[in-house]
């Protein structure tokens, strides 16, 4: 990370620099040190360029001219959902940062930092990934400008870019530049997408305009090794057409499965956007190998005493798998981490528990063994030539597909074996339980129970109301209670008094205020309070995403209803805690809008009193008559002149 640790390990060069918005911790949870592993293990040399200064290219000259390339990466985030709230105001810290510092990555950082990568060095390669680059890899809709902008790849304009996960698609770019192959020679390679200028699409813009087909019948006029792919709607259409830009979602996630996926094209003008089909799942041996490199689990120690709060959450976790097949509407999962489950052996983790035990300082509690769900481990398709061919977004939803093996078996002896290992006084499961899974197996619930909860167990029902739950992708709120009701029986069972922490979504597309006074009224029915609520972001590429841009869902074509002023917003979030004195003034204002009156008064039925309580703030009970539904706020600030931030 920096140049003297460069010079004492007797370096000449660097082969890659890698550059994140990420403070740089050695953890298999942050990607830069993931890859940057991946990579020394191949043989190459790495220096992590952590939160560089923008304002200018030396930061980017510390380590020297790169041998090979610059592997660019916004960080774990999307700088944009890192930076903002999702009522467009500025965060007031940064998890992924040293002390929680806000201010430490710019607006749009991949752009920022590919411009000034190539500024410090010309011609050398540029490869940008991560989160922010992988899902505006196309055309894609903006929430914080509320615009659709072009892909990536045209504003930052990187040499090649890797989405979804990226061990498998850098070390072959990097191997392969090692070689002496040209950028050109790299445009093969799965998982990665890159643009073509207008000299090479030699008017291939017009044929395409011509074709009506989604698939054209024949070559575009690019080259024969384009010949097969599938046509978007260019971003002209996409950035004035809503129906276009529908189409567009609809097709982009039917071509993600990596067994039947066909490359994307997509003009932009006189240029074309290329996205190859995405890189195949690791298997056992490859992720076990990945997991098994020497990380420190610790940040660097220039650091200091700072706490980097995303650190301490995953510090003692453990992933055992990646990848969902889940497929729900607001998530980015699926897109970048891949629909198929990728599991680690358990000798793979039981070795990695080991590890941490033997770190000065371990509490003896594992925070988490999980992944992006905790109870998918080893669990897939059981018919190959299906799967193959499957376009199937979700293998959950409407209904639980019938070729999924659902078998509990394989994780249970894990984590039967996880706290039986020396040093381990309890394995924690911290990440979100696929409930409708989870009730096909009474014995993972009741080691759930027993064994792995801290007296609080995080799941994610998201909503109550029919309709909202169908555009989310999610199961009916009855497998929540069946969930809840196996869970406390089995805590009890245990003699633990143990809590679930159901997690609520407000203004997602499809809910109205209806909606949501039906939620707040199951919520008062079960004796919920949520301390934390989560309002919908629209992130890049999402279906969600989609609805809340168009007012359509891609997938059926139906017209969804969408909550778009920060006024209604703000009114869906309050009802999520209606029983909060300083939301009295929302609710009140979101119940007489609905039509609801009668939930206002002294009832047991009723959300709120008729009168506010003592402690509800006076600014928050005028709050509603004061501004209107169109009222401006302070919001998104691109160029931050006003949002008081530090510089760095």
């Amino acid at each position: 990370m920096t140049l003297a640790e460069v010079t004492a390990r007797g370096w000449d060069a660097v082969d890659v620099v890698f550059v994140t918005g990420d403070a740089y911790v050695d953890h298999p949870s942050f990607a830069m040190a993931l890859l940057g592993r991946v990579l020394e293990a191949e043989g190459f040399r790495v220096a992590i360029l952590s939160q560089p200064d923008w304002h200018s290219c030396d930061p980017w000259r510390t380590f020297g001219r790169p041998r090979l390339c610059f592997a660019i990466s916004a960080g774990n985030m999307d700088s944009m959902l890192n930076n903002y709230t999702a009522a467009r105001k500025v965060r007031n810290d940064d998890a992924y940062s040293p002390g929680g510092q806000a201010g430490r990555r710019p607006d749009r950082a991949t752009l920022a930092y590919c411009q000034r990568a190539r500024e410090a060095y010309r011609g050398v390669p540029i490869i940008a990934g991560g989160v922010e680059a992988s899902l505006r890899r196309l055309a894609h809709y903006d929430y914080w400008s509320d615009k659709v902008r072009r892909s990536i790849l045209l504003d930052a304009k990187p040499d090649l870019l890797v989405f979804g996960m990226g061990e498998r698609p850098l070390v072959e770019i990097v191997r392969r530049l090692a070689a002496g192959e040209s950028l050109r020679q790299l445009r093969n390679i799965r998982g990665a997408a890159y643009r073509l200028g207008a000299s090479e699409t030699q008017g291939a813009r017009e044929k395409a305009d011509a074709l009506d087909a989604v698939s054209p019948p024949s070559p575009l006029g690019l080259s024969p090794s384009l010949s097969d792919s599938v046509l978007l709607p260019s971003y002209e259409s996409v950035s004035t057409d809503r129906a276009a830009f529908a189409k567009m979602t609809r097709i982009i996630h039917e071509e993600t499965n990596p067994d039947s996926a066909r490359r994307l094209v997509q003009f932009h003008g006189r240029e074309a956007v290329v996205v190859n089909p995405p890189a195949l799942p690791l298997d056992e041996q490859e992720i076990d190998r990945i997991y098994g490199l020497p990380f420190t689990r610790q940040p660097h120690p220039s650091y200091g005493r700072q706490r980097i709060p995303a650190f301490e959450v995953v510090k003692d976790s453990i992933q055992i798998m990646r990848g969902c097949f889940g497929g729900c509407a607001f998530c980015s999962i699926t897109l970048h981490e891949g629909r198929v489950i990728q599991s680690r052996s358990q000798t793979s983790v039981l070795d990695e528990i080991h590890r941490i035990a033997q770190q000065p300082g371990f509490s003896g509690f594992i925070s988490d063994l999980g992944g992006p769900t905790a109870n998918m481990y080893r669990m897939g398709c059981t018919d190959p030539q299906r799967r193959a061919k499957c376009r199937r977004l979700s293998c959950l939803w409407p209904a639980i597909c019938p070729r999924l093996a659902t078998d509990h078996a394989p994780l249970l002896q894990l984590l039967e074996a996880a706290r039986q290992q020396p040093g381990v006084r309890q394995a924690l499961v911290a990440s979100g339980i696929r409930m409708d899974l989870a009730i096909r197996c009474p014995a993972y619930i009741r080691d759930i129970a027993r064994h792995h909860t801290g007296g609080l167990l995080k799941v994610a029902p998201e909503h109550c109301h029919a309709e909202v739950l169908r555009r989310m992708h999610k199961p009916g709120i009855d497998q929540f209670e069946a969930f809840t009701k196996q869970f406390h029986d089995e805590s009890a069972a245990a003699g633990k008094r143990q809590f679930l922490v159901p997690y609520f979504i407000a203004g997602h597309p499809g809910c109205d205020l209806l909606a949501m006074i039906d939620l707040a009224l199951y919520l008062k029915r079960h004796g919920l309070k949520p301390d934390k609520v989560q309002d919908f972001i629209p992130a890049p590429m999402d279906i969600a995403t989609c609805m809340y841009h168009t007012g359509l869902d891609p997938m059926t074509g139906e017209p969804v209803y969408v909550a778009r002023g920060a006024r209604e917003r703000r009114l869906q979030r309050a009802l999520l805690q209606y029983f909060k004195p300083e939301n009295y003034a929302d609710v009140r204002a979101a119940l007489e809008e609905a039509g609801r009156p009668d939930l206002i008064g002294d009832g047991h039925h009723c959300l709120i009193p008729s009168r506010p309580p003592r402690t509800a703030p006076r600014s928050a009970t005028a709050r509603t008559s004061r501004r209107g539904p169109d009222t401006p706020s302070a919001g998104y600030r691109p160029h931050r002149k006003t949002a008081k931030r530090r510089h760095y």
